[in-house]
């Protein structure tokens, strides 16, 4: 019997929605998309971003603690575990009922909360850059900073914003429960929102103020499970060259060192499509065979028989 194709399929936000209602109903469009994989003989790991949903639960959490002076500030790595959970509910209940629709039974779906080591020398923490949570006047910003300790900078006129660092992901602290579950055949969602930023200090693992961003965190846990794909899901079918001018190219087909070139002459937007296809060469790079794909949702199975896709090869 041929081995199933491993894979690791990293999520963004347009596959969670950004409210509660619009999160249910797009898993149940994600699940499809998932289960048609599984369906064409792939052993399947899910990432996924947290964007909104981490902003939500850390903006709720602020306001708790303005209306109840007995309520400590929740720490964003406390937030970071909170959506990975919230995320993990609604993701692993549709899975299980699209499989289920498809009659499929020997498959249990499981979240696992997991953790990410990030380096406390990552000279990401000294220059912190990634906006969180609410736009707040000058003056909220001020209490902000002196009372919780947060770095707050003024945001395109639009107010202040909280900025915490994007480190590297070092080290899956839950790969091998994570890798368990996976051999034995369960469709796992583990690195929710890039994981939760801790920093190792002796045996203790302390939360780091940190977003990991989720493509990096992907590329890392699909090199850890030996996968043969890592699928990297985004808003549009391909990545390109010239994106957004009338000389636009698409891309099809990539090899590593084709795509470092197009890095290096800056085709792709830091903060949007860099940090993808950064993390897909990545992956391409790390072992011969291994295969990154961009594209969308909806295209992933055309994306894996080679119909479609960005993707990116030794």
């Amino acid at each position: 019997m041929e081995k199933k194709k491993r894979i690791v399929i990293a999520l963004g936000g347009n596959a969670l929605g950004n409210t509660l209602p619009e999160q249910m109903a797009a898993v149940k469009i994600t699940a499809k998309a998932i289960v048609d994989l599984i369906e064409e003989g792939c052993e399947v790991v899910v990432a996924h971003g947290n964007g909104p949903q981490v902003g939500m639960i850390n903006n709720a959490m602020a306001a708790l603690s303005r209306e109840d002076a007995n309520q400590p500030n929740t720490p964003l790595s406390v937030c970071v575990a909170m959506s990975q959970a919230y995320i993990g509910y609604d993701l692993q209940n549709a899975l299980r009922e699209e499989l289920y629709n498809r009659e499929i039974y020997d498959i249990p779906v499981a979240t696992m909360i997991t953790q990410i080591r990030v380096d406390q020398e990552d000279p990401a923490f000294q220059s912190p850059s990634k906006p969180i949570g609410h736009f707040m006047t000058e003056e909220q910003a001020k209490m902000a900073e002196e009372k919780y300790g947060y770095i707050m900078k003024e945001d395109a006129g639009r107010g202040y914003r909280r900025v915490v660092a994007s480190p590297k992901p070092a080290e899956i602290i839950e790969i091998g429960a994570i890798r368990s579950l996976v051999d034995s055949g369960q469709l796992v969602i583990a690195c929710g929102g890039g994981g939760i930023p801790v920093t190792r200090q002796g045996n203790h693992l302390k939360g780091a103020s940190a977003v990991i961003d989720k493509d990096f965190a992907s590329c890392l846990l699909a090199k850890e499970l030996d996968a043969d794909f890592l699928i990297i899901l985004t808003a549009v079918e391909k990545a390109a060259i010239r994106f957004g001018k009338p000389d636009v190219k698409w891309l099809d087909d990539l090899t590593v060192e084709e795509a470092n070139t197009y890095i290096g002459e800056g085709h792709f937007a830091p903060g949007s499509m860099l940090p993808k296809v950064q993390a897909a060469v990545e992956f391409a790079s790390s072992k011969e065979g291994r295969t990154a794909l961009i594209t969308l949702l909806e295209k992933a199975k055309d994306g894996i028989l080679g119909k479609t896709g960005t993707r990116i090869h030794q």
